[in-house]
């Protein structure tokens, strides 16, 4: 059974009490797993940003040094 993270409430919903997409996240395939699942969303996010600086920081990409 697919479970949902509803992020206006905070609770964990099955496909029969889920809420509007809007407001939902998943599916995901356990309760653990949805109740983590802003947990989650946040470390994913944290992590894409530390990899993005990395990637600034470490390119050598001049846009103004490309051809037409």
């Amino acid at each position: 059974m697919p479970y949902w993270f509803n992020v206006e409430t905070g609770q964990v919903e099955t496909d029969e009490t889920r809420s509007q997409d809007a407001t939902v996240m998943g599916p995901y395939d356990s309760h653990e797993a949805a109740a983590s699942a802003l947990q989650h969303a946040r470390e994913n996010t944290e992590r894409w940003d530390r990899e993005d600086k990395e990637w600034d920081e470490g390119s050598s990409w001049d846009p103004e040094s490309q051809e037409d």
